[in-house]
């Protein structure tokens, strides 16, 4: 396991300070406030620990209120709205300086047999075969609004190797393309067999870069080339069938709209060998800055 992944599961452990209450931390981030997909994780996580471990994710819908603060911890309070036969709800509140931030309400389910029918893996080329965030982003450092962006990015992304199949917004700034981007992605190393710990995963890796298709769109090569502003308003993910985060994962995003300074995103995760895994789809704000 890269040290890297080992803080972030560092991170996503949780600290218990009360029945139903937890406490968080954050780590350093690309833009100077708390990564959302952590926020989301954490969320899923403090819900998960009040769960009885038979029943497994099968869904979340969530709100980024306010902007985190790295530099302060995060609490999290769980509220046991529902523990039914088959299902289990929460509903989790992320509270920063007596104000919350985020809120995120979670659904669990016990196994059962039903109904089996999905959409085919679209195609896509061998992840291995793709540059690794280190062998890319180095050659567009130029692109960037400073000359760190490149080190803040590699050093967030170190617990996950994510790797375009084509070039990224940043890199094609200035030419419109298809609303339709593809990532493959995985932890950089081997995880433990507790389900929660691979879907929490998914979800802090699906706030990477599921607004990509948006920028796309426009030719806009996101806030590090300086010419979007954006963040996250609101964040669904549904768990179909059982996956390891730290095996390949295709993220296959696209975008159907913008409009009113919102756009967009929704996507599907697949197995490598071609189960759909997850649906993710969430909204952010996407703002040309003013001169």
């Amino acid at each position: 396991m890269s040290s890297a992944l080992d803080g972030l599961l560092d991170l996503l452990d949780l600290e218990q300070i009360e029945q139903n209450i937890f406490r968080g931390r954050s780590r350093s981030a690309v833009v100077p406030r708390v990564f959302g997909g952590q926020v989301a994780a954490q969320a899923l996580v403090a819900a998960g620990r009040t769960v009885p471990a038979d029943r497994t994710a099968h869904s979340l819908h969530s709100y980024f209120l306010r902007m985190g603060d790295p530099g302060a911890p995060i609490v999290y309070t769980v509220d046991r709205i529902r523990d039914g036969r088959s299902f289990t709800t929460r509903r989790v509140v992320a509270v920063q300086h007596g104000q919350p931030i985020f809120h995120l309400s979670a659904s669990f389910q016990t196994y059962e047999e039903g109904l089996e029918h999905q959409e085919d893996m679209p195609d896509s080329p061998d992840p291995e075969t793709l540059p690794t965030a280190a062998e890319m982003l180095p050659r567009y450092a130029d692109r960037f609004v400073d000359a760190g962006v490149v080190d803040r990015m590699l050093e967030a992304r170190a617990a996950v190797d994510l790797r375009y199949v084509d070039e990224p917004p940043y890199a094609t700034a200035g030419r419109p393309r298809e609303p339709h981007s593809q990532v493959w992605f995985r932890a950089n190393g081997k995880l433990a067999d507790d389900p929660l710990l691979h879907v929490c995963l998914a979800t802090y890796v699906s706030d990477m870069t599921l607004l990509d298709s948006i920028l796309l769109a426009h030719g806009r090569g996101g806030w590090a080339v300086g010419d979007v502003v954006g963040a996250s308003l609101d964040h669904a993910m549904w768990f179909h069938r059982p996956f390891r985060a730290d095996e390949w994962l295709l993220y296959d995003q696209e975008s159907p709209s913008a409009s009113g300074g919102r756009g967009l995103g929704q996507a599907r995760i697949w197995t490598q060998d071609g189960r759909l895994a997850i649906t993710v789809i969430q909204e952010g704000v996407v703002r040309v800055p003013r001169a």
